[in-house]
């Protein structure tokens, strides 16, 4: 019974993480942020930068979410053609969902 009492309570819990997302292909900027928007209530802050001379656009989304739901949305931005992702978590320990 402990073990689905530890499940519960990090399901519960958030992290503070950040995507670094590479998109190299414009036309995937649409589903890019449609996709985004879908997650925004876990979003804190956006950043973009265009990289006009290589047509390249770096992002980063800094969250506060529980790790399963951070890892689902990274999973489905590497699935979007022409973009890549990858996830920094923070040690700090978990918070429970306010």
């Amino acid at each position: 019974m402990e073990k689905d009492t530890a499940k519960e309570a990090a399901k519960e819990a958030t992290k503070l993480a950040v995507i670094a997302i590479v998109v190299e292909c414009e036309e995937s900027v649409r589903e890019l942020n449609e996709l985004l928007h879908g997650w925004s209530n876990y979003i804190i802050g956006r950043m973009g930068i265009p990289h006009r001379e290589r047509n390249v656009s770096l992002i980063s989304i800094a969250m506060d979410a529980p790790a399963d739901v951070i890892s689902a949305l990274s999973g489905n931005l590497g699935r979007i053609n022409g973009v890549s992702a990858k996830v920094a978590y923070s040690k700090m320990p978990q918070q429970p969902v306010r």
